[in-house]
């Protein structure tokens, strides 16, 4: 009975201390969603700094050094596929297995990773978690003031949307992984080797990571056009953006119900994609490195491939760095936009890029506002876009003058290695390999601030927003 009396207080104490950090969590998730999603993924990514410097994650048994247990601990929750090692030669299948877990953990988001974690703090999904959740379908949510609820998600399919990322990431990845099997057995891999590569090779399909199990790459399925197509497709549906996969899943092909967000993503997204293969044709036929060597089917085929990857996919079949300097700075246009929003896949968005092309358009018509598809795209949408160019701009621009000046090596591998991190493409000159140790620390940032996002970290690192009830005098400066 005295052992018992003295236990109660204690338990009573132990709960009443989980209770207060819990109400504080909760205190700080709903006072500053961004923040609190930017302290999530940075506690993941110490977290699997931690498990990928042990001596069980690499194949030699021996601590993988802290420069290059962090840089793969961040291109793996930052789902960007660059590496400072050869990732099928340093890591033990402990080391593979953890990276695995990691890129699907960092897949579901910044913002929809943090909205679970607050669902777990609060034991429901309270409107502040919803609108933390609707934040990464809709950056505007980031901010303060009203938001149109018809712009991408609304608030009420918040718990529907969180479902539909769970189960497309499953049935997504289960589904590309049976499809990739029989290629990996025809192509030489072991049966027992081809059951974990083929989900390995779907999750870094779909997460739009790039990573490979295998020393080779994929040079063994150079002209495995089955293995090849399925990689890329896996890569689109990564990269569409989960608002529009729960779009598609709810209307199938009933355009007329589609959102103008699914619209913009879906056409911007293929204009791309074929204009991304024909700059790559008409710059690379006649390089004997890359498709010089080619016929024409496969100088067609490898170009859509290597167009796709440049989206965000990281896979890569030519050596990077044999591709002509002008090649280089195609693609590292192609990176800086990336996917669509709220996707696996990085850089500032084919929606971004949409609104700024159609703000122009309108511009150089004379319309006094923004219109497609029967919708006025209001314009705090366009100061958001402007501003997400603008962020994303700097921090290429700062990270590649910062590496130039440490390395001296040739910038425009610098600028395409730096764009590569920004936009979590993980396409690489092979230079990263060779950085020294303060410039794998940069770009590691680079890779941070790119999938946190720009609009996220923006706010996360903002005051609070006050309300102005005034408006000042207008005059109008000279632009242009």
């Amino acid at each position: 009975m005295t052992s018992n009396r003295a236990a109660s207080p204690a338990r009573q104490r132990w709960a009443a201390t989980v209770e207060r950090v819990r109400d504080a969590g909760r205190t700080f998730a709903t006072s500053s969603p961004a923040r609190f999603a930017v302290l999530v993924f940075s506690s993941l990514i110490l977290l699997f700094t931690a498990l990928l410097s042990l001596p069980a994650a690499a194949a030699d048994g021996r601590h993988t050094p802290l420069a290059d247990a962090l840089f793969t601990a961040v291109s793996t929750i930052c789902v960007t596929g660059l590496s400072t090692v050869n990732m099928g030669e340093h890591w033990s299948p402990l080391g593979q297995v953890i990276i695995y877990i990691g890129v699907n953990v960092g897949a579901l988001g910044v913002l929809t990773l943090a909205s679970i974690l607050g669902m777990a703090i609060s034991k429901r999904l309270g409107l502040r978690a919803k609108l933390l959740a609707a934040g990464d379908s809709n950056p505007l949510r980031a901010h303060g003031g009203p938001v149109n609820e018809g712009q991408t998600i609304r608030l009420g399919e918040v718990a529907q949307l969180l479902r539909t990322v769970a189960l497309s990431t499953l049935v997504i990845e289960a589904g590309l992984a049976v499809l990739l099997y029989p290629s990996l057995l025809l192509g030489g891999v072991d049966p027992l080797t081809a059951l974990w590569e083929a989900p390995y090779f779907a999750a870094m399909a779909f997460t739009n990571t790039g990573f490979v199990p295998n020393a080779d790459g994929l040079a063994p399925f150079a002209h495995d056009y089955v293995f090849m197509t399925v990689l890329m497709a896996g890569v689109f549906l990564g990269s569409i953006g989960f608002p529009v996969i729960f779009t598609l899943w709810r209307h199938q092909w009933h355009v007329r119900r589609w959102s103008l967000h699914t619209k913009l993503t879906l056409i911007t997204t293929v204009i791309l994609f074929f204009a991304g293969a024909i700059v790559f044709v008409i710059l690379e036929y006649d390089n004997p490195l890359t498709f010089g060597s080619l016929d024409a089917w496969d100088t067609t085929f490898q170009s859509l491939f290597l167009s796709a990857m440049t989206r965000s996919g990281g896979f890569s079949v030519v050596e990077i760095g044999d591709l002509h300097g002008s090649s280089l700075l195609a693609g590292s246009m192609l990176m800086f936009v990336g996917g669509g929003s709220a996707s696996t896949a990085g850089g500032i968005k084919v929606t971004t890029l949409a609104v700024l092309a159609l703000a122009v358009w309108s511009e150089a018509k004379g319309r006094p506002a923004v219109q497609v598809f029967g919708r006025r795209i209001p314009s705090d949408v366009q100061r958001v876009a402007l501003s997400v160019v603008a962020w994303g701009s700097t921090i290429v621009a700062v990270s590649t003058i910062t590496i130039a000046q440490i390395t001296k090596a040739p910038v425009d591998q610098i600028l395409f290695e730096v764009v590569s991190g920004f936009a979590t493409v993980g396409l690489s000159t092979g230079l990263t390999q060779e950085l020294p140790d303060s410039a794998v620390y940069v770009l590691a940032a680079t890779m941070f601030m790119g999938r946190v996002g720009t609009v996220t970290l923006a706010a996360a690192v903002a005051a609070s927003s006050r309300s102005q009830l005034y408006s000042m005098p207008v005059e109008r400066p000279i632009v242009g």
